[in-house]
Order: C-alpha cells, then sequence, then structure tokens
C-alpha cells in the first residue's frame, strides 16, 4: 500500500537520527528556509558551502543564528559543487542538497571519475509527486539524469524506483513502464523494452514487486479506463512507479503533474555513495524540506545498516 500524501510519507519517517548534510552554493533563500526548517526538525546538521557574507546575511533575515564554522567559502558554482562533493567524500556529508546552482553543474561533479561519489554505474532522479487527481505518490522516473536510456539502464532506473518505494514501505510495489500504447510494436522500441521488464519481473528479477507493460498512462492511472478498454491487471488504475521512455517524456509528465495538475513534487537522486537532492531553484521551501526529508530518511536507513 503506497503512502496516498507528502503527510503521510513525513509522518512515516520522521523521528530518525540527524544527518549531516552539505549544500552546495547555499546562497539561497529558499534553500535555506527548506534546510533549516528540516535542521529544526531534528533531520539534518546542515554544512553550507558558497558566499559566505550572503549566507550570513540570509540567516540573519531568516531570523537564524548560524556559526562561521558551518560556512565552507567557495566562488561560484563549480567551486560550490566541487567543494560540496570533496566534503562529502572526506565523509563529513551523509547527504548532498543542491541550492543555487545548476543541476548539471553539481552531477558534473558527483559522477567525476577521479572525483566524484558515484557508486553506481547509473545515476538516476526519483520524481515524488502528490497530484490531487491521483489517490497515492507517484514515483516518476527518469526524468531529470538519464536521457535516452536502453533496456539495461531502464532495468537499473527501475531498480532504483522499486528500492525508494520499499525504503519507504511499500512492500510490493506497483510499476508501470510507460509507453504511448499497449502492445508490442517493433516500430516503437520502448514497448519491446517494457514488455522485457515485464518478463524479468515475473521471473523474479527485481523482488517482490508488480510490473506492467507496455501500458499507457491512463490506463496506469485510470481503474474506469482500464475497465473500459477491457486491460486486466492489478497495476492498472493503481501505479506507484512510473517509468518513462526518456528523459523529456519524464521532464514533460513530471512539469505538467506538478505546474498544470496542481501537485506537490519532491525528488531525490540515487546511485552516488549518498542521496541527493535537485529541487528546481524555483522550487518552493517546503518542496525543498519534503525532498531533504526523504533523503535524510535514506541516509539514517543507510547508516543504520552499516552500523547493523
Amino acid at each position: 500500500m503506497g503512502y496516498s500524501n507528502f503527510r503521510e510519507l513525513i509522518n512515516g519517517v520522521k523521528n530518525l537520527p540527524p544527518c549531516k548534510a552539505v549544500v552546495a552554493a547555499a546562497q539561497d533563500a529558499h534553500t535555506l528556509e527548506g534546510v533549516f526548517h528540516a535542521a529544526e526538525d531534528d533531520l539534518i546538521q546542515p554544512l553550507l558551502v558558497g558566499d559566505g557574507e550572503k549566507i550570513l546575511a540570509l540567516c540573519g533575515e531568516l531570523g537564524v543564528s548560524l556559526s562561521r564554522d558551518s560556512v565552507v567559502e567557495a566562488d561560484g558554482p563549480e567551486e560550490c559543487a566541487r567543494k560540496a562533493v570533496e566534503l562529502i567524500r572526506r565523509g563529513q556529508g551523509e547527504l548532498l542538497i543542491k541550492g543555487l546552482l545548476p543541476t548539471g553543474t553539481l552531477l558534473k561533479e558527483v559522477v567525476n571519475r577521479e572525483r566524484g561519489i558515484r557508486a553506481a554505474e547509473l545515476l538516476s532522479h526519483v520524481a515524488i509527486l502528490q497530484v490531487p487527481a491521483y489517490h497515492k505518490l507517484m514515483f516518476l522516473t527518469d526524468g531529470g539524469m538519464v536521457t535516452a536510456p536502453g533496456l539495461a539502464q531502464k532495468r537499473a532506473i527501475l531498480s532504483n524506483a522499486l528500492s525508494l518505494c520499499r525504503f519507504l514501505g511499500n512492500d510490493c510495489p506497483k510499476a508501470a513502464i510507460l509507453c504511448a500504447a499497449e502492445a508490442v510494436n517493433p516500430q516503437m522500441p520502448e514497448t519491446m523494452d517494457a514488455a522485457a521488464l515485464k518478463e524479468e519481473a515475473i521471473r523474479g528479477d527485481f523482488g517482490l514487486c508488480l510490473v506492467e507493460g507496455p501500458i499507457s498512462l491512463d490506463l496506469a492511472t485510470d481503474p474506469e479506463a482500464a475497465r473500459i478498454k477491457g486491460y486486466k491487471s492489478p497495476v492498472a488504475g493503481d501505479a506507484d512507479v512510473f517509468l518513462v521512455p526518456n528523459i523529456t517524456a519524464g521532464n514533460l509528465l513530471g512539469k505538467a503533474l506538478y505546474g498544470f495538475a496542481g501537485g506537490k513534487m519532491a525528488g531525490v537522486v540515487l546511485g552516488a555513495t549518498v542521496p541527493i537532492t535537485v529541487n528546481s531553484r524555483a522550487a518552493r521551501p517546503e518542496e525543498k524540506y519534503d525532498s531533504i526529508l526523504i533523503a535524510a530518511a535514506m541516509a539514517a536507513g543507510k547508516k543504520g545498516d552499516s552500523h547493523g
């Protein structure tokens, strides 16, 4: 059973020990609001990388007293990204938060072969959306990292998303491998990938889960549409994970659900040595807080596993 909204999710993963969080390019009011809210809730202990003068001035405007020891001076987005990742490598952070810098700039440092923090061959992004028209949270992947995944990459993207769902308490997540049609068509390679992933799931390759594909968005979200079309699947109308064929589809769908459909969105990048939040620079503090919460829960869970 998936969470129906962010409030349920928050209540489900709170009361965890605080994690050390590195904030790259922290000289941003919205980012700091989300960060300090998470710190007040004992989710994180932040280390802020960026323009120290601007960071301290913003802290004053927000009514937060901050020690200079909590600020690491860095000039420009590239240096902010490099120093933030370096702090993670040195063990001074258990999660990484993007501030006022482009996502690509930060992730370029994350995946750097010599000095990055890549843990898996593939990093993928999962957007978690609360949409008024849907009865539970939607885990959309990958609309932020992998541009045109082949079957092997989709396999890793799906595995990452399923693992996140299980970590958040959904023992048997339902995944829809989205396509424009439900029939396998060699002229639409994504439908063949979808069918292959479904077969692999039936074989048990992804652990306990239900995977359906190819399946269209309306059938994955609307049980009445599935009934009318005679599409029988336990995933139909009740999907948790929505795996898109490429980054364009994921980006468009995510922004449509988040913008026009009035949704709320959090997100995390998986596959590095620590969870990473990469909210838009225009995201509201609440959305940044929700992303930090999920990443902090993952970091705390990883720390618990390593000590167990």
